[in-house]
Order: C-alpha cells, then sequence, then structure tokens
C-alpha cells in the first residue's frame, strides 16, 4: 500500500508553540506514522464529518482530515481536548 503526504494547515504552527517540547515529540510521531497507517486503532471518526479523525495525545487532541482518492492526510489543529471539537 502506498503511503500518504502529510500536509498542514497554517493554524497548527500557532498550535504547536502553546504545546511543551515533549508533547510536540510525541504529536508529531503520531502524526509521521499517520503515512502508513492513516487509519490507526485509537483513532476515532468524529460524528457528523464525512472525514474527520481524531487522535489522542495525552490531554490534547490531534484533528485530521483524510483523502484517501487524493492519498493526503491534511492536519487541522492540535488542541486540548476540551476545545478541540468546538468549531470542527
Amino acid at each position: 500500500m502506498a503511503s500518504f503526504s502529510i500536509h498542514f494547515k497554517p493554524s497548527i504552527e500557532k498550535d504547536l508553540r502553546h504545546l511543551s517540547r515533549d508533547l510536540v515529540g510525541r504529536a508529531m510521531k503520531k502524526i509521521e506514522d499517520l503515512k502508513s497507517d492513516s487509519f490507526p486503532s485509537q483513532s476515532i471518526k468524529i460524528a457528523g464529518s464525512e472525514r474527520l479523525y481524531r487522535l489522542r495525545v495525552g490531554d490534547y487532541r490531534i484533528i485530521y482530515e483524510v483523502d484517501i482518492e487524493g492519498r493526503v492526510i491534511t492536519i487541522h489543529y492540535i488542541r486540548p481536548r476540551n476545545v478541540a471539537y468546538c468549531n470542527s
């Protein structure tokens, strides 16, 4: 199976500035792993959305979109759990 390419929304840079160095490392590892497995067992589809999924990294959530035909994963944002699902 061919791997996916990863694209980041411009707001990700701002999201990463608010995270600890350790959390950034863990989040980037999970994002890198999405290249070969776009639907890992710990990912959950977001209700009410066709292509949005979330991954847990501690108390934070990575919200991402999968375009299967284009083989592209777009990372929308990395936010604390209590605000991650607002304005999805």
